[in-house]
């Protein structure tokens, strides 16, 4: 704004004002940015002030010589111009020259293999582990490539309609489809080689779940038989228990079969977590099936007291019971004792952080049936010496009991499964490590480990780099003297646009390029890691 300086003896006033004053000034200097003087009247101020870069008027009163001007001396005024690149609008236009795969370019453009041979190939880091170069194509490429082949956008767009309609008719009829291969294979015989999911029954977990489905279903027909030649309700709770232990581990040897199903667009990460809803429906069965009618049984017992007839043969066949769900104990406790060891882990965390929920299962529901053909066998005793029909009533609730338990741990260790829990601290610790010591890395934020089940755990951090040293990871490459001489040729800003983008561009490489090499680091320090998500900040 404008200034009026009033000068009175030693003392100086500088008073803002928001227009111009309206008395009558001795002189008036502009000064341009030149340097260049005029001096002109008060009357025609305003008008030959406006358009110049700098304005300064000042009165020229002094109270000792009124009749003297002051002077000023010439002050050129200096402008530093900042050199700025032009901002530039990125549209569609330039999206154009995006990357995109082969496949995408077949399934999205409607081409064929033999149309993508012509079209220029762009060797770029491959985002899997298996391969470190893939081949894609240019967008625009891709593009008219496919305004090639079809004609105009509008019979692509035809053809495209056409495909969808006829992948959402063969998915309508997916089911029929699957049906009439499985009648021809019933027709004309399964020649197939025997199947890895069939293998899977005959080692480790499945071999173990198939010897107890077995040997309870065994125990199921003899206890039953048992209940009805004595009517003990004892043996009724355990004839239900073997029932209820059979129909579960059906239902265990089902969920390892649909957990080795190979992953699909709609379950990326697979079908791993099939065996923890397989035991947490065990579970709630064992609860509801095992518990609730041996408490059942023994409170109508109480309530309708009634004698037992001989046990003799109740006796023989718990014996036998016990011998044989005592040989399926042993094989589940050697399993998870193998397992544990190859882990690292003791068979009480093992056995706690459901590692094996299969297995688990198993190992439960045979300690519990150990378990309750003693309390079975004791109560019953108790009844032949006493006579009393209370004791085998009894009984029948400690089985109950002993199921309810059983299942309740199965249910709480396989939910907090499924919610995904974190891994423990000191797995997470040794990875947090691994990311602060490498050089590249400043800082991390936000770590999260996750167990996804089935000693398969995904990794994820956001991750502060430091890019003198991806820079300087990139120069360490390059040939420094024809890098001096690539920047001693840059005079123009279009020039050095071009450099730094080439640069800049190469630069971002080596960055995915430490990206990938920390991720193969963690999957090195721990091998349960299988999914690494490492966010840039």
């Amino acid at each position: 704004g404008w200034q009026v300086s009033m000068k009175s003896g030693s003392l100086s006033y500088i008073l803002p004002c928001s227009r111009l004053p309206v008395q009558l000034m001795s002189q008036v200097r502009v000064y341009t940015s030149n340097g260049q003087k005029k001096d002109l009247g008060s009357e025609d101020t305003n008008g030959s002030a406006r358009g110049e870069t700098l304005h300064k008027v000042e009165t020229g009163q002094d109270t000792t010589n009124a009749g003297q001007k002051q002077s000023s001396p010439k002050q050129p005024i200096q402008v530093k111009v900042k050199a700025v690149l032009k901002k530039r609008e990125y549209g569609p236009k330039y999206t154009q020259n995006n990357f995109i795969t082969g496949v995408r370019a077949i399934n999205e453009f409607c081409l064929k293999s033999s149309d993508l041979d012509q079209l220029r190939k762009i060797k770029r880091r491959s985002p899997h582990d298996d391969t470190e170069t893939f081949t894609v194509y240019l967008r625009s490429d891709v593009e008219a490539k496919s305004l090639e082949v079809w004609g105009s956008p509008e019979a692509l767009a035809r053809e495209r309609k056409r495909r969808k309609e006829a992948e959402i008719k063969y998915r309508e009829n997916l089911f029929r489809n699957q049906r009439l291969l499985w009648e021809y294979k019933e027709f004309f015989g399964n020649t197939k080689p025997r199947s890895s999911t069939a293998a899977m029954f005959f080692k480790g977990p499945g071999k173990v779940v198939m010897v107890a489905i077995c040997i309870n279903g065994l125990n199921f027909f003899f206890k039953l038989l048992a209940w009805v030649y004595t009517g003990s309700a004892s043996m009724f709770s355990e004839a239900i228990h073997s029932l209820a232990d059979t129909c579960n581990q059906a239902l265990l040897a089902l969920g390892i079969s649909q957990s080795a199903r190979t992953p699909d667009p709609s379950h990326p990460y697979g079908f791993t977590n099939m065996r923890y809803i397989a035991s947490l429906i065990s579970g709630v069965g064992i609860f509801m099936m095992g518990a609730g009618l041996s408490w059942y049984h023994g409170i109508i017992g109480l309530l309708h007291p009634h004698p037992v007839e001989s046990l003799l043969w109740a006796y023989c066949i718990l014996a036998g019971s016990l011998v044989s769900e005592g040989a399926t104990l042993l094989v589940a406790i050697n399993e998870i004792r193998r397992s544990a060891r190859a882990k690292g882990l003791s068979f009480y965390q093992y056995v706690v952080q459901s590692r094996d929920p299969s297995t688990n299962v198993v190992l439960l529901e045979d300690a519990a049936a150990v378990l309750s053909v003693a309390v079975a066998a004791t109560c019953m005793g108790l009844t032949s010496l006493t006579g009393n029909p209370y004791y085998d009533s009894v009984g029948s609730l400690g089985v109950g009991t002993l199921l309810g338990t059983v299942s309740a741990f199965l249910i709480y260790t396989n939910t907090e499964a499924l919610l995904g829990r974190s891994i423990e601290p000191e797995q997470l610790q040794r990875l947090t490590e691994l990311l602060e010591s490498d050089p590249v890395v400043r800082a991390i934020h936000d770590v999260k480990a996750t167990d996804m089940g089935m000693s398969k755990v995904r990794f994820k951090a956001e991750v502060d780099f430091d890019g003198r040293v991806v820079t300087r990871s990139y120069l360490e490459k390059q040939d420094i003297e024809q890098l001096l001489q690539e920047i001693q040729q840059v005079k123009t800003l279009e020039e050095l646009e071009a450099f730094m983008l080439k640069h800049g561009d190469n630069i971002i490489d080596t960055l995915g390029a430490e990206v990938d090499r920390l991720e193969k680091d963690l999957k090195q320090r721990n091998p349960d890691v299988r999914h690494v998500d490492l966010e840039i900040l």
